[in-house]
């Protein structure tokens, strides 16, 4: 028996209607054109999951600094069904762990995950993402509605790198000014 090959690729507009279909699959939300067109934005916090050269699974990622905070958001990280239990989905977690340790000025990263799907909820523990907070109707037009925050926090609030901000260079707020 051959050895799977699984790697992960860029989205590209050449590639980007199977991310779409990909989504339509696995999530039971639509997205909108402007989330496609920013993931083709995206770079490295978009890739595509090849499953020896099929696409099975994405991920897709950016950047939010609301809440005097630079976080790293999970807007999808899916695989298609048959695919699951393969790896697949641990290596779109790992890479995006990666890409937060290679750029070290993160303070935490997060996503939203349907308050039913255990799946997912286990899945994310697993890396030390808890649950941190329940948004009630949260998601449009799908039940149940409310969906949980999971959180992997990297660093405290007021630190740097690691290291608490000395007060002669933060605002009044203890955070650095910019």
């Amino acid at each position: 028996m051959t050895r799977a090959h699984i790697e992960l690729g860029n989205v590209t507009p050449h590639n980007i209607k199977q991310l779409k279909k990909l989504n339509s699959v696995v999530f039971p939300v639509s997205y909108n054109d402007k989330f496609y067109k920013d993931v083709l934005e995206a770079g490295e916090l978009a890739k595509l999951a090849y499953y020896n050269d099929i696409v099975v699974g994405a991920v897709c990622c950016r950047i939010d600094t609301s809440e005097k905070s630079r976080r790293l958001y999970i807007m999808t990280l899916g695989c298609l069904y048959p695919y699951r239990r393969l790896g697949i989905g641990t290596m779109m977690v790992q890479h995006v762990l990666n890409y937060v340790e290679r750029d070290g000025d993160f303070d935490s990263i997060f996503l939203h995950v349907q308050v039913n799907n255990e799946g997912a909820i286990d899945f994310y523990k697993q890396f030390g993402f808890e649950v941190v907070e329940t948004k009630e109707h949260y998601y449009k037009r799908i039940e149940p509605a409310d969906a949980h925050v999971l959180q992997k926090t990297l660093r405290k609030k007021g630190e740097s790198n690691g290291t608490k901000i000395s007060n002669d260079d933060s605002g009044k707020d203890g955070f650095r000014k910019h």
